[in-house]
This record gives C-alpha cells, sequence and structure tokens, in this order.
C-alpha cells in the first residue's frame, strides 16, 4: 500500500481504541471457564493450544507496542514471565516454539501514523500499518482460540 489509508477527517485514536479494545473480551470468551486440561489440549499434531494462542497474541501485543513507546515490556518489567515460570527474555513472544515449549492510542492523530517504526523492510513500516498488524495478529489468535475451544466441546 503506497498512500495512507488515513487521513485527518479521520478519528483515528477512535478507531484503533475500538479495534484493540475488541481483543480482550474475545480472549476472556475463548478462556472463560476452560480449565488447565483443555487450555493445554491439542487439537491435532503440531498445533497451538488454546493457552498458547492467547498468551502469544498478548506477548507479540507487549513486545510490539513497548517498541513503539520506546518503553520496558509488562512481560519483563513487571512479574508476568515468573508467574508463567519462564525468564523474563523480551525476545520471547512464541515465535520457533517447539509443542513441548492500548491508552497509548488514544492521543494518536493521523499524522502520527505516519512516523516509520522499522526501517528493516521495504518499503519501512509506519506507526498505522505496524498498529494494523499488531491488532491483526490478535484477532487472527483469539479467533483460532475460539475454533479449538469449539473443538474441544461436545
Amino acid at each position: 500500500m503506497t498512500a495512507p489509508w488515513w487521513n485527518d477527517a479521520v478519528d483515528v485514536a477512535a478507531l484503533l481504541v475500538e479495534l484493540y479494545g475488541r481483543i480482550p473480551p474475545l480472549a476472556q470468551e475463548a478462556v472463560d471457564g476452560l480449565d488447565a486440561t483443555q487450555l493445554t489440549a491439542v487439537p491435532g499434531p503440531g498445533t497451538n493450544t488454546i493457552g498458547w494462542l492467547i498468551w502469544h497474541l498478548t506477548r507479540v501485543q507487549d513486545h510490539h507496542v513497548a517498541e513503539l513507546l520506546d518503553t520496558e515490556q509488562v512481560w519483563v518489567d513487571a512479574d508476568w514471565a515468573r508467574r508463567f515460570g519462564l525468564d523474563p527474555d523480551p525476545s520471547n513472544t512464541g515465535y520457533g516454539h517447539s509443542a513441548v515449549e492500548g491508552t497509548m492510542l488514544e492521543g494518536l492523530v493521523a499524522p502520527d501514523l505516519e512516523r516509520v517504526v522499522d526501517r528493516r523492510w521495504d518499503p519501512p513500516v509506519t506507526l498505522g500499518v505496524r498498529l494494523v498488524s499488531i491488532a491483526d495478529d490478535g484477532l487472527q489468535h483469539v479467533g483460532q482460540a475460539a475454533y479449538v475451544r469449539g473443538l474441544l466441546s461436545p
């Protein structure tokens, strides 16, 4: 996409708050009432569990948003890694795992979305593109978790 899909007429902050606000209740719905056995049930060989999918989507959001804000990740700075029995490795977002193993949005305006946040790509990635990518990843994973939950139901 060469031209930005946003413009000054769009209330960017409200749009992004709405988009990101949909993920937590969907994640809660996917895990609500499940026990540890259900959260770690593997629906098929080489597939992800509900627990891993929800953990992964939150870790990716934490990792990417912290990078955008130039701040520490909650995973590293708070007590979350220890509570999961893992090291507070800031690069551990679940990529490469084997089968064994929002408020910043409220102040955004359209011009903010044009800021380049990652020059490793061609074209360089802007804040707007990265935020859409993070939300897209989260929504896909919460959908996968809901699907796996459906497989577990009689």
